[in-house]
């Protein structure tokens, strides 16, 4: 989109420098564009580097501002560097959590290395950011935090259980951090999608019904009272409306996008 057209937007960010995690594909990619289109300075931090690049590239070549750095959130000194880094350039006004994994298993099949390996990620990965971001902001006159939990982390899904443990851990979080940061003019708060057609669902569609897969999808699609899959552009809209300046009166929310799941289910 061209710089004329991104002047049509609503909720702008103009000029604002925003870090997103896990920003080189899915739903953290279509938060990069939607920023983009709204005049933000994005920072992309994820583990692939070279697709990380790739999306920074292709919202430069349509006149926006992002550059990209490799990072693995669950390593805190390597989100210390990237971070020190960034601050010796300039401010940071937004952080998205958005770099996670999924997993597929109920307790007894989750092991301990399972367990770890999701906590590292998705709940210490999310400190980290939190953690090297929040001093910063506070020096600065405020910020704006947006967590990408899920409904798993608030509503009984079946085989979900390291998952569900990790996003109900990232709701607890968000709430506490926006009660504890009130003061210092930070709002935190975070998006709970239900299913969102990504790459992950199509390969593990791929990986698990081989030869079964349109008849699967449908399944799951239709799981949402709405009828459908949510898409990334639309979890995309809601963060950039909770990080936009029009939102300044929300903090400490936990915002389902589920088409009906949580409260419309049969």
């Amino acid at each position: 989109m061209s710089i004329d057209a991104r002047t049509m937007e609503s909720f702008r960010l103009d000029g604002k420098v925003a870090v997103v995690t896990g920003g080189a594909s899915g739903i953290g990619c279509a938060i990069v564009q939607r920023f983009a289109r709204s005049g933000a300075c994005i920072r992309i931090l994820d583990i692939d580097q070279k697709q990380a690049e790739a999306v920074a590239l292709d919202v430069v070549s349509v006149g926006g501002n992002a550059s990209a750095f490799q990072c693995d959130v669950a390593n805190a000194q390597d989100v210390k560097t990237v971070f020190e880094q960034l601050f010796r350039n300039e401010r940071i006004q937004i952080l998205v959590n958005n770099a996670g994994i999924s997993h597929v298993g109920r307790l007894e099949t989750t092991t301990e290395s399972d367990f770890d390996r999701i906590f590292q990620v998705n709940v210490k990965g999310f400190y980290n950011c939190m953690q090297a971001s929040i001093g910063q902001m506070k020096v600065n006159g405020g910020g704006v935090i947006l967590n990408m939990a899920s409904i798993a982390g608030s509503s009984g899904l079946e085989d979900r259980f390291a998952y569900s443990m990790s996003k109900g851990a990232i709701i607890a979080m968000t709430y506490s951090v926006a009660r504890d940061y009130l003061q210092y003019k930070i709002r935190c708060n975070c998006i709970s999608p239900a299913r969102v057609h990504t790459p992950f669902v199509d390969s593990y569609l791929k990986r698990n019904y081989p030869g079964k897969e349109k008849d699967m999808f449908a399944k799951l699609a239709a799981a949402q009272p709405i009828g459908r899959m949510g898409t990334p552009e639309e979890v995309a809209a809601l963060v950039l409306f909770l990080c936009s300046d029009e939102a300044a009166f929300i903090t400490g929310v936990d915002y389902p996008i589920d088409g009906g799941f949580c409260n419309l289910r049969g």
